[in-house]
């Protein structure tokens, strides 16, 4: 069996093994294609997709569970305008098809969700609004990932916990072998973003909500440079 290279990310604590590309496609290629039921419970590397990542803090990160897309649902109706947010049946259908594509924070004291980035794994390098609204261009091998929402519930804001949600997905993604995490967002936002480690491309190819968006892109290479 091939070895692979032990790391722990000093920022957030996590642990994992990254394996040769080819080794961590494969891997999750045989995962997704998996009819059992239980597949996202298997291993890649050291990386468990069904994830628990807990810190003793306020918050539990994980996948989300099947059960929890009417949750996201209303979060992302909280935290996005009607002309930008996921409809209901788009975010379940996301729950469906990429559950190890979102991590949540679990607020512990509540039980309820506060917060959670969700994506799509594709090998495309430039971002589109159909990832919005397609969930089956979803390539559980692809080298990059499209983020197609970071929702943080207001009572939640101001605390720092948008910026460790992406910290950790980064880490988490970095660690299944990804290159790059892409999203788009507004002109008022690219400088947030800007101070978690993504770089403005300049306006993007989307018209998502009839909005006019900058495409924003994190490399996960080792020594890139990202600030986590």
């Amino acid at each position: 069996m091939e070895s692979g290279l032990n790391v722990v990310e000093p920022e957030t604590g996590m642990c994992y093994t990254m394996y040769s590309k080819d080794k961590m496609r494969k891997g999750l290629e045989h995962l997704h294609n998996k009819e059992s039921e239980d597949w996202r419970t298997h291993m890649v590397g050291n990386i468990t997709l069904e994830e628990e990542t807990a810190d003793g803090g306020r918050f539990q990160f994980r996948n989300i569970l099947q059960e929890e897309a009417e949750q996201a649902a209303r979060i992302e109706e909280i935290c996005f305008p009607p002309n930008e947010a996921c409809s209901a049946a788009m975010m379940r259908e996301r729950v469906e098809k990429a559950p190890e594509l979102f991590l949540v924070a679990v607020d512990r004291q509540s039980g309820k969700i506060a917060g959670f980035l969700n994506g799509l794994a594709t090998d495309e390098d430039i971002f589109r609004d159909a990832f919005f609204m397609d969930a089956q261009l979803y390539d559980p091998s692809g080298r990059n990932v499209m983020l197609l929402g970071l929702d943080v519930l207001p009572e939640y804001r101001g605390q720092g916990l948008a910026r460790e949600i992406v910290s950790r997905y980064a880490s988490r993604e970095r660690g299944r072998g990804r290159e790059a995490l892409i999203l788009t967002c507004l002109e008022p936002k690219v400088q947030m973003y800007e101070k978690m480690g993504f770089e403005d491309r300049g306006l993007a190819h989307s018209s998502w909500g009839g909005e006019q968006w900058h495409e924003m892109r994190m490399e996960l290479s080792p020594g890139s440079g990202a600030i986590l």
